[in-house]
């Protein structure tokens, strides 16, 4: 009986011991996950940049277009006379129905990136579906404009961990944005202003748009441009900028 009793101890104490290692570890793995990931790290691994990590005042207007002639040529008349170089994300339908524009943004200097195909959420297809989406936009923006896009803002900014593969495997960096002017919503200009100057700090990226449902957006550009000058910035498209620091996740 007593031999018995002194196993059955030790089995208590081992099963305790257990149970304590097991805590511990489920601590700190928790404690892990819910630590925001903020940590800088190189723009080449980044699965996805929102920002950059530079203490220099640059930052970089960007532009997507999913839609419509009526908003992009006023946009790109307002850039011109600033002898400004922004970032414009296409759509692949956009692109190969509205070539001229398309050709003209990029005949005027700008960053061409991509959009992507169907405005869709991209997370709700599988991995290989994902990435003919990307392909397709890819292959009419370098047929229409000859440029070959690196840079991919999905449409919604929708993303998950499969996104980011299917972009990274098909040779794309996945943009976010860390200051969201919400032209989309046509707030008003002086909201669409005061949210850029207000948001925007050393290696931002600031959201617009230059698609026709955006009707404020060109009305806002040169105060904001003004703005963002008299506070001592520089406006550099997402690849310059991303040659002055690594890509941050936040």
């Amino acid at each position: 009986m007593r031999v018995f009793y002194v196993s059955l101890t030790a089995w208590r104490q081992v099963l305790l011991l257990v149970f304590c290692v097991l805590g511990t570890a489920g601590f700190f793995t928790l404690a892990m996950l819910r630590e925001p990931a903020a940590t800088p790290v190189s723009a080449k691994n980044s699965p996805i940049i929102y920002r950059v990590d530079t203490d220099k005042k640059l930052v970089a207007l960007t532009f997507d277009i999913s839609w419509g002639t009526r908003t992009p040529g006023p946009v790109l008349d307002i850039l011109k006379k600033e002898k400004l170089r922004c970032t414009f994300f296409l759509s692949g339908p956009w692109v190969k129905k509205y070539p001229e524009i398309a050709k003209r943004i990029a005949a005027d200097g700008h960053e061409i990136a991509s959009h992507g195909h169907r405005h869709i959420n991209l997370s709700q297809l599988p991995e290989d579906e994902i990435k003919n989406e990307i392909k397709l936009a890819h292959n009419l923006i370098v047929a229409v404009t000859g440029k070959e896009p690196n840079l991919i803002r999905t449409p919604n900014g929708d993303y998950d961990a499969k996104v980011l593969r299917a972009a990274a495997a098909v040779g794309y960096s996945v943009i976010q944005w860390d200051a969201d002017s919400l032209d989309w919503k046509n707030p008003g200009v002086d909201t669409i202003i005061r949210r850029v100057t207000t948001l925007t700090k050393p290696g931002s990226i600031v959201l617009m748009h230059a698609s026709d449902s955006c009707r404020q957006t060109d009305t806002a550009l040169p105060t904001v441009i003004a703005e963002l000058r008299k506070k001592g910035y520089k406006i550099v498209t997402v690849s310059e900028l991303l040659r002055h620091g690594p890509g941050v996740i936040e």
